[in-house]
């Protein structure tokens, strides 16, 4: 399918800027408009660090975990020195966990091979571990101020809708992108991306736009036909496959619960979680104690704990005992002690598991 050409003015980066300009967000990784105007020059390290954690993640939840990492890293070299089991603790909660992984590599060969010195060209950032196209335009435009055509979910609803693309996404991706770089400036290119950016984020937003207060209005194929939500178009999902399995919640008279380190590799590759089963399609459940740390009675959990990922769904039944005595934990597996428990680098659906069988103990602080 083709884009509708617009039959009134074209959209005007200009007008867009001028309304960044009024309205930027303020964003803990972000040098706003008035400090570029002064001259004040992004960090590629904060540039870099924000954009990994923003990957198929929000603003609200990366917030805390930025300024947690700065706090902690403040530079590219103290990243690439830190321990990874630390980075992936610091990192425990925010999903993805491959992200976690890239980041502490592709730290450590900035500050190794390249001198602290992050690449400048979109070539340069994508040879580096968990960085593809969209984050090398990102860094690219918004660091160091290249004429990088950006393209996330908030770009794409906007260009969507101003040029009426009816192609369905994931299809329309390389007209939208075409469609950015034609309109990318030479001029204040980092601006213009996050402009953009913030367009889709607080005017040109999935339900009830508000185009009276945005500065593309009379540009809008899509608003002057009065159709602004249902762009843009997707292709029709795929069900979801099922897996599932069963997680051993062990807990020690003293509250301490029993874990482990996930494998390197694959999902949530070296995470911590407590001992399981594998996660099959065709789980056999009536097996599951097979699986056990050790012989105990063994409680099953009223209720499965369900968690969604990328490109499955999991159903875990949640099984909780005591160790026998005597029971000392096999190689890779330790106790966890209630106040050490939330400073651990457990993922979401392991926090489940362990809150199905016991409440609140996650959350505890020292």
């Amino acid at each position: 399918m083709m884009t509708i050409a617009p039959k009134w003015p074209a959209p005007s980066p200009a007008d867009l800027l001028a309304w960044y300009d009024r309205h930027a967000r303020k964003l803990p990784w972000r040098i706003g408009p008035a400090e570029r105007q002064r001259g004040v020059a992004p960090d590629p390290y904060r540039v870099w660090l924000s954009e990994i954690m923003l990957q198929q993640t929000t603003v609200t939840a990366v917030k805390p975990y930025f300024e947690a990492f700065l706090a902690r890293w403040p530079d590219v070299d103290a990243l690439a020195a830190a321990a990874s089991e630390e980075v992936m603790k610091a990192w425990a909660g925010l999903g993805y966990y491959s992200r976690a992984r890239n980041l502490k590599a592709a730290a450590e060969a900035v500050a190794g091979t390249l001198g602290g010195k992050f690449p400048q060209t979109e070539s340069g950032l994508t040879a580096l571990p968990g960085i593809g196209s969209y984050t090398a335009a990102a860094i690219a435009s918004i660091a160091f101020d290249q004429p990088a055509a950006v393209v996330d979910g908030n770009v794409e609803r906007v260009l969507t809708r101003v040029f009426a693309v009816e192609t369905p996404l994931p299809a329309a991706k390389p007209e939208i992108r075409a469609l950015q770089q034609q309109l990318t400036p030479t001029s204040r290119p980092g601006d213009y991306a996050q402009a953009m950016m913030d367009l889709g984020a607080t005017i040109c937003t999935p339900r009830r736009p508000a185009c009276v207060l945005c500065p593309w209005e009379a540009s809008c194929a899509a608003h002057a036909a009065g159709i602004e939500e249902s762009f843009p178009r997707k292709a029709a999902k795929s069900a979801r496959p099922e897996r599932a399995g069963a997680a051993f919640v062990a807990r020690r008279d003293d509250g301490a619960i029993l874990l482990r380190r996930r494998p390197d590799k694959g999902l949530l590759g070296a995470m911590t979680e407590v001992p399981g089963t594998e996660w099959l399609p065709a789980f056999p459940s009536h097996k599951a104690l097979d699986d056990a740390p050790f012989r105990a009675d063994w409680q099953r959990g009223a209720a499965p704990v369900v968690h969604v990922f990328t490109h499955f769904r999991l159903t875990l039944d949640i099984y909780a005992a005591a160790p026998p005595r005597g029971f000392n934990p096999p190689d890779g597996h330790w106790w966890s002690r209630p106040d050490d428990l939330p400073g651990e680098a457990l993922p979401s659906v392991m926090k489940k598991a362990i809150e199905a069988a016991h409440p609140g103990i996650t959350k505890r602080r020292r």
